[in-house]
């Protein structure tokens, strides 16, 4: 991650506002979607296999979890690992890439329960 961070010029990024949203646009890109924060955080503790994901996210279908597990591998966030075996073994597992969504995960929920206390004193007040 220190590498990765070497290469970007934060500076120059948020100076050009085109460049600014841009970042942002990729990272949207990555996690948008009503499933694909709920995948990463189920896996944040590990490597899971396709039944327990969906156990652990509600009302998740396994036609969408399929669909959410691919596009986070395509993006590079989620790796898919078949072990050769009878029956087959297929689990999931984080790249150090998804890994590193976690920060981004832990300021949303920060941001979340800020937002939300501002929110319920506005009302009362």
């Amino acid at each position: 991650m220190s590498d990765f961070k070497e290469l970007i010029d934060r500076d120059r990024v948020q100076q050009c506002p085109r460049h600014y949203v841009l970042a942002l646009t990729d990272t949207l890109n990555v996690i948008n979607g009503k499933w694909k924060l709920p995948i990463i955080a189920s896996l944040l503790h590990g490597k899971t296999r396709f039944k327990d994901l969906q156990d652990n996210i509600e009302k998740i279908t396994p036609r969408m979890l399929s669909k959410e597990l691919k596009e986070l591998e395509i993006n590079g966030i989620v790796e898919r690992k078949v072990y050769n075996q009878t029956p087959v073994l297929i689990e999931y597992i984080l790249t150090e890439s998804g890994k590193n969504i976690t920060s981004v995960i832990d300021s949303m929920i920060d941001w979340g329960m800020l937002h939300r206390t501002e929110a319920i004193k506005s009302r009362w007040t």
